[in-house]
Order: C-alpha cells, then structure tokens, then sequence
C-alpha cells in the first residue's frame, strides 16, 4: 500500500506513505489500515487524510516504477468531488 501511495504521488516519500498508513490515516474500502505492505488491488477505495484534505482514490492501475504527474494520474480516479478536475 505505502509503494502504490507514492508510485501514485499522493505523498512525496515513501517513508511518509508508510508513516501515513500507521498512524490510521488511510482507509481500504472503509476499513481503516494500519499496515503499510497491506496489499491493495483494482477497484480497491483508498480514503487519505491528508493535512485539511480526504482523498478517495479508486485503484485503476499499477506501475513498476515512480514516474511522473502524468504516470501517477493514470493509477487511480478521483471520486471526491471537491478534488475533480
């Protein structure tokens, strides 16, 4: 879960996405998930607190590699209305 969090660049490190996962601010379709290697797969919802913000994130692909904005875009949709473009 912390690999995908940051191959989608919802956070800048990947230490920070393990951080992020253990100290409960993320949900897997609702339940919250406390550890980072939990493994997630398509059509999983990701709920994120971040600073002032929730992200829900549905899982639509994968990478092997961090790539760029536009490689990390493809990785998930947005399903909160506030964060859509």
């Amino acid at each position: 879960m912390d690999k995908w969090l940051w191959h989608a660049r919802v956070v800048k490190a990947r230490t920070s996405a393990a951080e992020l996962v253990e100290s409960g601010h993320v949900r897997v379709n609702g339940a919250r998930e406390k550890s980072p290697g939990h493994a997630i797969k398509l059509g999983d919802v990701i709920t994120v607190a971040l600073d002032r913000t929730v992200r829900v994130l549905k899982v639509i692909g994968f990478n092997e590699r961090r790539g760029d904005a536009a490689s990390a875009r493809v990785l998930y949709e947005e399903l909160n209305e506030a964060n859509r473009n």
